[in-house]
């Protein structure tokens, strides 16, 4: 009997706003980190024409590949310009007037869902496998990823303690943008098995000092390159100083795809925070 994940991988397109012919299936598009890392492991790579500029791995890409621009703010004519076959786009790229362009252009584009949970990236390599008619590398990448989570989830059952933590995305005059309760911020802090300091929130959002001191976050968590550039020193600030995490100086900072991403290596990125913020409760992050 086949399994569910093989009649997906086998039924008709989804996500996918016009049917593919098999000509316009070479000179893709690739709109999305997540969406590039994916097709560069189910050995896509020499059939991208183009990326976006957040697809950041492997490094290769942006060096080799045209940069269309940002994920949420492409033009049809750069493109077009390109002349792809397919278009593999995140749920969230745009705007939407562009893609209808497109769409309009005779380029089919393919969306690939954005849910930040394990299932939902799982759901983002048969979405794209299925569009290559790559069912077989599709299945495998699938699979190395649960397989990944399984490994997760036992490695956070080690946790008895949560580290109380904050999801700091900029820092701007010692005022932090956090991630809140639905961010991919709060999804990672979930899978690697800590406390968010910021749950009382919802979205990203900027916190005030008697907020972040009222918060009390054990530690911080940043990107090597945020929307403010380079992680600078929280600790620095007064209010961060006034915070437990300033007792040691507790700052985790990791490569920004790696961390909130969502691809193939997150099960990875979870488990290295992980051993960062519970350093004496879990083993050591694989390479």
């Amino acid at each position: 009997m086949l399994s569910r994940r093989t009649l997906l991988l086998a039924s008709p397109l989804l996500f996918c706003s016009a049917p593919l012919r098999a000509e316009s299936r070479r000179r893709i598009v690739s709109v999305g980190g997540a969406v590039t890392e994916i097709l560069y492991r189910l050995g896509y790579a020499g059939d991208i024409v183009g990326v976006d500029s957040t697809s950041l791995y492997p490094p290769d890409a942006l060096k080799t590949k045209a940069n269309v621009g940002y994920v949420r703010a492409l033009g049809a004519e750069g493109v077009l310009s390109l002349n792809p076959g397919l278009v593999i786009a995140s749920e969230g790229a745009g705007p939407p007037d562009t893609l209808k362009l497109i769409e309009q252009a005779g380029v089919p584009i393919v969306r690939v869902p954005d849910e930040p949970n394990p299932a939902g990236i799982v759901k983002r390599v048969e979405v794209i496998a299925q569009a290559l008619g790559a069912s077989e590398q599709g299945l495998a990448l699938a699979k190395e990823i649960e397989t990944g989570f399984a490994g997760l989830a036992e490695a956070r059952a080690g946790v008895k303690r949560a580290t109380r933590t904050l999801f700091v995305l900029s820092l701007q005059n010692g005022r932090p943008l956090v991630g809140g309760q639905g961010t991919t911020a709060d999804a990672m802090l979930a899978l690697a098995g800590a406390t968010n300091a910021a749950s009382s929130l919802s979205g990203w959002k900027p916190l005030s000092d008697e907020g972040l001191i009222a918060a009390a976050p054990e530690a911080i968590v940043m990107m090597n390159h945020g929307p403010g550039g380079a992680a600078s020193d929280p600790f620095a600030y007064p209010a961060f100083a006034a915070t437990p995490a300033a007792n040691g100086k507790r700052l985790v900072v990791m490569d920004s795809l790696y961390l909130l991403g969502f691809g193939p290596r997150t099960p990875d990125a979870a488990r290295g925070l992980m051993a960062a913020l519970h350093p004496n409760q879990v083993s050591q992050a694989k390479p």
